[in-house]
């Protein structure tokens, strides 16, 4: 494309004989009407080209059924353009052979018998939008070089760009060059602060060295096959849609954006139907396991448009962890923004096994332990209780500072980034009761209150010397406990929103790309998988009634010792509370809606009316 006089008919057809396919002049394709009215010296107008644009459109459709073709064509304007591509953008790649004025005219006026003269050309630059989305070649150099040039950049394509080059970004980076596949990288430029961060890294690792750098948004989108396939890697928030709006420019019709941050759900719903509206798809995708996961197998939890998820599919299966059977630890979650939802209750449930851990490690230093001898006692837990969190945890506590465990010397602050809160909002929200989510993330705040802390135990220490009446046993077994608790209400809040938001999700499929690669796999995540082909409620399950029932003599006396001793452990306690308060026939809410009735006259129902009607009552006694 370009306006008359820029060479289109003598590159497009060396180029077509270098590609050994056919090649076709537009110009050809012109009514009479058309060329007679050009050569009396008058420029076509939209409705002179509309029948025209139509016909090349048809002419490219069908040789699509062969091998493709090369078209010369103007194709001055967006909308001219459009017209040309219709139905088959995917297919389609421009190249704008771009010259000044008056170079072009030199060339014009040196032509003959041709109905093109110069004085057309200034209505041709006046309409010409130059394309965004094209490979961009200058006139002044000689046709061979030209077609060279164009051969080149027709090679240089990959298959899949990542955008963003954090920790995370870069390690799926390389698993994907791993996997074999052709990959775009991109880093934004700041001057002094970031420079060349994408050339830099591309050539840090031998993996990486077909892979195309860049720093600047419109070559890095034109260096991708079409659809686009686009993983975004930035932090959650304002700057996802910062990225999109910087994005929509270059990219087309059925181009792919997949944002693996931790995104919150109902912003990735709400991007997906903005998105969808430009006919543009959104893959929310959760993405576990760390930069060692992200760069030799992660979990990963894509929620979109199954349509266009099936596009991504192979190279987010292919980076993907393998569960037992061999099978990717991938798999499509649902709609709009449930992969993003289920890996937010992924990060609430991590937060209860982090928290468990935590306090297992409290209970067990009051009992006289240091932290060798409690890697020794987590270590014998793997038989039973093995999980990724309890293996690092017994790295954790080995790791020495000098004379010292490195554990004792870092500030018992506890940080978050924001999921452990959306979690217990959207529990909230969902009315499902995920109790034991809500106080680890509490007592991650407790945590940061550290001079509050210190201040109170002035007031508050306990004087009595701790003395917990505990086997190693015993705290194995309220482990056990607590820990299926936690996966009942995360799994539950998953459930609840799937039936709410009419995701059909799949929680045996879910356990299933939960076994590896991902934070909170573990030997119970991999006997869920079985248990939920059955029931959505694992307190349903015999076997798992049985083993709470056989556990809960431990919870109870662990949680015993600890409040007698003054010993904090809001998890194992909330765990061992949730079950009593959900197993319970008869409540105390009875009288908490009795009391809703008397000050607000919220009504209530009675146990022998099978009618379900309302009552209100005047309570106070005359």
């Amino acid at each position: 494309m370009g306006v008359s006089g820029v060479g289109k008919s003598t590159i497009g057809s060396l180029l077509a004989k270098e590609l050994s396919i056919p090649f076709f002049d537009g110009d050809d394709y012109h009514p009479k009407e058309n060329i007679l009215k050009m050569s009396k010296g008058e420029p076509l107008n939209d409705n002179d080209r509309l029948g025209w644009l139509q016909t090349l459109n048809k002419l490219a459709i069908q040789q699509l059924k062969n091998k493709g073709c090369i078209i010369v064509c103007s194709a001055l304007k967006e909308s001219y353009r459009t017209i040309l591509s219709a139905t088959i953008t995917q297919h389609t790649k421009w190249v704008f052979l771009k010259g000044s004025f008056n170079l072009i005219t030199e060339r014009i006026n040196a032509r003959k018998d041709h109905f093109m003269s110069s004085d057309l050309l200034k209505s041709q630059f006046y309409i010409l939008e130059e394309p965004k989305n094209a490979i961009t070649v200058s006139i002044s150099l000689t046709p061979n070089t030209i077609v060279k040039v164009i051969q080149k950049k027709l090679a240089d394509t990959s298959e899949f760009g990542l955008f963003g080059l954090g920790v995370m970004g870069k390690s799926l980076s390389r698993n994907l060059a791993s996997k074999g596949f052709a990959v775009s990288l991109f880093n934004r430029h700041v001057d002094g602060k970031e420079v060349d961060i994408a050339k830099n890294f591309k050539n840090e690792f031998k993996e990486l060295a077909t892979a195309l750098p860049f720093d600047s948004i419109a070559p890095f989108v034109n260096s991708l096959q079409k659809p686009r396939k686009i993983m975004l890697m930035v932090n959650a928030g304002k700057i996802v849609d910062q990225v999109i709006k910087d994005l929509l420019p270059f990219l087309e019709e059925g181009d792919i954006l997949i944002d693996g941050g931790n995104s919150n759900y109902n912003k990735t719903k709400e991007r997906f139907d903005y998105l969808k509206s430009k006919n543009i798809h959104f893959i929310g995708t959760g993405v576990s396991g760390g930069e060692e996961g992200a760069l030799k197998g992660p979990s990963i939890m894509p929620g979109g448009d199954k349509k266009a998820y099936k596009q991504v599919q192979p190279y987010l299966e292919a980076i993907a962890a393998k569960d037992a059977n061999n099978l990717p630890c991938c798999t499509h979650i649902g709609t709009e923004g449930s992969g993003h939802f289920v890996k937010m209750v992924h990060n609430g449930i991590e937060y209860v096994e982090m928290q468990l851990l935590a306090e297992t490690f409290l209970m067990l230093k009051a009992m006289g332990n240091n932290p060798d001898q409690i890697a020794t006692v987590l270590e014998g837990w793997k038989n039973t209780a093995n999980s990724y969190l309890l293996e690092i945890t017994i790295d954790i506590l080995q790791k020495k500072d000098g004379d010292d465990w490195l554990v004792h010397n870092i500030m018992d602050k506890a940080g978050n980034k924001g999921t452990g809160n959306w979690t217990t909002i959207a529990t909230a929200e969902l009315g499902v009761p995920s109790t034991m989510i809500a106080s680890a993330l509490f007592a991650r705040y407790i945590s940061f209150f550290k001079d509050e802390r210190v201040a109170a135990n002035i007031h508050f220490k306990s004087e009595q010397k701790t003395n917990l009446n505990l086997t190693n046993t015993e705290l194995l077994n309220a482990y056990k406990f607590a820990r299926i608790i936690n996966h009942y209400q995360g799994f539950r809040l998953i459930d609840e929103a799937s039936t709410r938001y009419n995701w059909g999700l799949n929680l045996s499929e879910l356990a299933r790309i939960w076994t590896n690669g991902c934070i909170i796999r573990s030997d119970f995540m991999s006997h869920l998988v079985n248990t939920f082909k059955t029931t959505t409620n694992i307190l349903t399950n015999k076997q798992i009634i049985e083993e709470l029932k056989t556990l809960k003599p431990s919870i109870k006396k662990v949680v015993s010792e600890c409040v007698l001793n003054d010993l904090p452990i809001p998890n194992f306690s909330e765990s061992i509370n949730f079950l009593n308060g959900f197993s319970i026939a008869d409540s105390s809410a009875n009288l908490i809606q009795a009391q809703r009735d008397y000050f607000g006259a919220h009504t209530y129902q009675r146990k022998n009316d099978v009618s379900n009607k309302f009552y209100h009552t005047y309570w106070k006694n005359n």
